[in-house]
């Protein structure tokens, strides 16, 4: 555990960070990738041009430094990051390069105000976490290794198909290339995958949240041709081969017999479809509501899939929203108060994907509606963000 004079030293520096922002952060990273270029193959270089990145430590830091006396706040925050990390690759002699940098950082922006007690402070806080972080990470490597068709580290695949599901929306098959079983994924969580595109020095690893149920033989994953590692997927063909990593996330399905609300937007939708698919799989009985959002009808996708799983669901109601209208679906943006009376407002289960701002609208809405917040869950791309 940490000290007391730890605790009050780290929480003594909130108002410096504070003041800071994300100037912090940002040197932090410049100073990493400068002295360790060989962690640009790992961090996502469109969110560090973005600063999306940046935001995102920088919360985290000010997370943990004012939760510091009661991390099981951050209990949430941390297995969410732990999954991240795993899909990553990250391993235990990366930790003390961050720390290294972490430590420097405050040193060299604020010389004056961190004295070698405050560093010493912030290194054992440091520690403490990172040794919190590898722990769990390991577990979560241990658990990919052992179960069935499960693996460590990276895998080579083979792109078996591809199927054009909108305009800007592609599937990928994949295939191991070893001919081995895969691991059983639960319904919601992603694959990392990791390529090198064109005009690029560094490999990039992205997650692709998985848009099918648990297949003993192959993964599918649907990505949108947008940014750097999504826009190169979109120019490989069936039989390119690419590398991934075990499935990770802890966005899943709750397996249980409470009313399902899954709402989606763009290509939100993609881990939509693996829990709708597993409902439908099941036979589940209880109430299932499926609410889209798109731009325009020929971006939107899954929509022959999504009614076919009305068969095996037949309790499942469909419901869309299109921006510039579409028949058959609503205008305009998702306002639930138009279902208020179908949506199994005190007993179901609220399941969120898509754009930070979509799912912060719609999470507002529901909280009016007098959703309670604990049975709302959500995945964020990219790095986390609060809603």
């Amino acid at each position: 555990m940490l000290s007391t004079q730890t605790i009050k030293l780290v929480k003594d520096t909130i108002p410096l960070l504070a003041n800071a922002g994300t100037q912090v952060t940002d040197h932090f990273y410049k100073r990493m990738f400068s002295h360790n270029p060989e962690l640009l193959n790992v961090f996502n270089v469109s969110n560090q041009k973005s600063g999306k990145q940046q935001f995102a430590l920088f919360s985290a830091l000010a997370a943990y430094a004012t939760h510091i006396d009661n991390p099981s706040v951050l209990s949430e925050a941390i297995n969410r990051i732990n999954h991240k990390h795993a899909s990553l690759n990250i391993l235990p002699e990366h930790y003390p390069i961050v720390g290294t940098h972490l430590l420097a950082t405050l040193e060299e922006m604020f010389p004056n105000e961190c004295t070698p007690e405050i560093i010493a402070a912030w290194a054992e806080a440091y520690g403490f976490l990172a040794d919190l972080f590898i722990t769990q990470e390991e577990g979560i490597y241990q658990q990919n290794e052992t179960k069935a068709g499960g693996w460590r580290g990276k895998r080579r695949f083979t792109i078996s198909k591809i199927v054009h599901e909108s305009d800007v929306i592609k599937s990928f098959y994949l295939k191991p290339v070893d001919c081995r079983p895969v691991a059983q994924h639960q319904p919601g969580q992603y694959l990392a995958v990791e390529c090198q595109a064109e005009d690029q020095a560094y490999r990039q690893i992205r997650q692709y949240s998985l848009s099918q149920s648990a297949k003993s033989d192959h993964y599918r994953i649907s990505v949108k041709t947008d940014g750097l590692v999504s826009g190169h997927l979109h120019t490989l063909t069936e039989g390119d081969e690419i590398d991934a990593y075990p499935p990770a996330g802890d966005f899943v399905l709750h397996i249980n017999q409470a009313p399902k609300v899954l709402i989606s937007a763009g290509v939100g939708i993609t881990p939509m479809m693996a829990m709708l698919e597993t409902l439908a799989e099941q036979k589940t009985q209880a109430p299932c509501m499926f609410l889209h959002a798109c731009r325009n009808i020929e971006e939107r996708a899954f929509s022959s899939s999504v009614e076919s799983f009305k068969t095996q669901l037949p309790q499942l109601q469909t419901h869309t929203w299109v921006e510039s209208g579409a028949e058959g679906a609503y205008s305009g943006l998702m306002h639930l108060a138009a279902l208020k009376e179908l949506l199994p407002l005190f007993d179901g289960e609220f399941y969120l994907c898509g754009p930070s701002g979509f799912m912060a609208f719609i999470k507002a809405q529901l909280i009016e509606l007098g959703v309670d917040e604990a049975r709302i869950m959500y995945e964020v791309f990219g790095p986390h963000e609060s809603l």
